[in-house]
């Protein structure tokens, strides 16, 4: 009686409704029964309650309520939505939007395997297998690897090629990588197979996929990519987790690869089908997951820093003339533009600004917030394009093509995505910076009507000194990440790979940026709470206020001298998660 719910990774599920008189209505999703199941089992009861549960060995409840109507034939267009199982989870097809990315990749929403999509990994697949019915030499198919691919490898040993490569590149060293980061290698890895170019078989990426809704992160040690030839090193190390070797992270334990899959329900591979290994190692996964994150955060810190700035331009007291439409008519980066819009909008019916009047111009680090944070905005606007064609790019070699023809060509190298994240990393630095100088205006404004330090007791209390203490070193370890990795190359492979571009480097220091300059926005916003209160949050512009309110939330107000490390983390965590954001931005 009720409903019961399976739903595969690979499969997209059907519905049957069936009136039973004596049992009530009954809907079942079903698919073939030889995948694991996303979703163990939903029930629904005569009293309308429903439970679901999720596909693991001990499966747990995710969720209850109650139907509207559950005589309904629709039931099952009444419980999904509910549940979130066709709203929560979302169909993987090769064609990921950066909002999808961050949505699976920050929110943990779980994804499946689109039909037309598996049926594109089959043909691939077949094809590679035409390909290797005849004579000819394939790359890292039936040939050894780098150097050594002049070397013919016999049928009998092309499954024995493929793990011996994933074995011996797992070379990487140096601290994991983040959870979060491990998602993206996972999802872009996955999503770069569904161009249906790479001849891998579906299984192959529907483990991936389990992993990944399973919750299953392989340990990929941080250093050891060059950015060419793919992410060779870090990405073996996700391949030995596939195979059931290797390490992985499940919930928060540190297992070996085949138990983590156990305990997440999941079988690993048997073996390696030709061209596996090498179509796991040779792609630009692990580099576009960090320049992704490192997006992420700089989006939510930019949003945030604008309130921020919105916040410290009142309690400056400052100038809103610099903000004239008329000025940046007059130079007309859409950057600059729309800073100086969202900034008028924020502005707009506040009762300190324009209220300074013992000097006719702002510093900089307010007057020019167009033209310093304009360019920061055009920067993460134009990554956006880059990160959409690459996550979904078949970046792999060879090519194999659904209708037989074997392309050798580049794909796997980074050097797009290397300038790409050696730009952000400026510009997020840029922006720290702005941050830091706010703060210090903030902090040593007594001709605004401020108390040095914002303290209570001047003298006897250092106020919020140390904020700036932090803000600057934080800015001096920017400028040193900034030093761009992406003009230099290496050659390695005995000289066959020639020309490195180092995008891994690249892309891991822009995440590192990122992460600083959510925490020197963060403390600009708790000096700029300070100050406001001091001047009174009565006089904010009722754009700001919102914003100033959820700052009250986490951050104390102006008094005695007291810790506000906890203060600063909070504020930091709710800029990382995407809570202290400015709408629209």
């Amino acid at each position: 009686m009720g409903v019961r719910v399976h739903k595969a990774w690979g499969h997209t599920p059907s519905l049957a409704i069936q009136n039973r008189p004596q049992k009530g209505w009954r809907a079942t999703f079903s698919c073939s029964d030889d995948a694991a199941g996303l979703y163990h089992h939903v029930s629904v009861a005569k009293d309308k309650n429903f439970s679901l549960a999720w596909a693991t060995p001990r499966p747990f409840t995710l969720g209850g309520g109650e139907l509207s109507n559950p005589a309904k034939k629709e039931i099952h267009g009444e419980i999904l939505p509910v549940l979130g199982i066709l709203s929560g989870v979302l169909e993987l097809d090769g064609h990921l939007t950066v909002e999808t990315a961050e949505e699976v990749i920050f929110r943990e929403k779980p994804v499946y395997l689109s039909p037309h999509a598996r049926e594109k990994l089959a043909a691939s697949h077949r094809a590679l297998l035409s390909a290797l019915q005849g004579p000819r030499a394939v790359y890292g198919v039936n040939t050894g690897f780098g150097a050594l691919s002049r070397v013919r490898v016999s049928k009998e040993e092309l499954s024995q090629l493929q793990l011996n490569l994933v074995r011996s590149h797992a070379a990487g060293v140096g601290e994991p990588l983040p959870d979060r980061v491990v998602r993206g290698v996972l999802l872009f890895r996955a999503n770069s197979f569904l161009q249906g170019a790479s001849g891998v078989r579906p299984e192959l990426v529907e483990l991936l996929l389990g992993m990944l809704n399973g919750g299953v992160y392989p340990v990929i040690p941080a250093q050891g990519s060059v950015g060419a030839s793919g992410d060779l090193a870090p990405l073996a190390h996700l391949a030995l987790v596939v195979l059931g070797e290797g390490r992985a992270r499940f919930r928060g334990e540190e297992l070996s690869g085949r138990e983590a899959l156990h305990r997440a329900g999941l079988t690993p591979l048997s073996e390696l089908h030709p061209k596996e290994g090498l179509a796991l190692l040779n792609g630009t996964s692990v580099m576009l997951a960090l320049l992704f994150c490192a997006w992420v955060l700089g989006n939510r810190a930019f949003s945030a820093a604008l309130g921020g700035a919105a916040l410290t331009f009142q309690a400056l007291r400052g100038h809103t003339q610099p903000l004239d439409p008329r000025v940046h008519a007059l130079r007309p980066h859409p950057g600059q533009a729309k800073v100086a819009e969202t900034l008028r909008a924020l502005l707009a019916g506040s009762k300190l600004t324009d209220t300074f009047t013992e000097d006719v111009q702002d510093p900089y680090s307010l007057r020019c917030l167009p033209q310093i944070l304009g360019p920061v905005w055009e920067v993460l606007e134009r990554l956006k394009t880059t990160l959409t064609i690459e996550m979904n790019a078949a970046t792999d070699n060879p090519l194999v093509l659904a209708e037989g023809e074997v392309l050798c060509g580049g794909n796997f190298h980074g050097q797009v995505l290397a300038l790409a994240a050696e730009e952000l990393g400026m510009a997020l630095a840029v922006l720290g910076n702005s941050c830091e100088r706010r703060l210090n205006l903030l902090l040593t404004a007594q001709d605004r009507g401020l108390p040095p330090f914002l303290a209570q007791n001047p003298g006897k209390s250092s106020g919020l000194m140390l904020l700036q203490y932090t803000a600057a070193a934080l800015a001096a370890e920017n400028k040193v990440l900034a030093h761009p990795a992406a003009v230099d190359n290496i050659p390695t492979s005995g000289g066959k790979e020639d020309h490195n571009s180092m995008g891994a480097t690249s892309a891991w220091k822009a995440l590192r940026i990122a992460e600083n300059v959510v925490h020197q926005v963060a403390l600009e916003l708790v000096a700029a709470r300070w100050a406001a209160a001091l001047h009174g949050p009565e006089k904010l512009s009722p754009a700001t206020l919102g914003f100033y309110e959820k700052l009250v939330e986490v951050v104390p107000p102006p008094g005695e001298d007291r810790d506000m490390s906890e203060n600063i983390a909070r504020v930091a965590k709710d800029i990382k998660e995407g809570r202290l954001v400015i709408h629209g931005v």
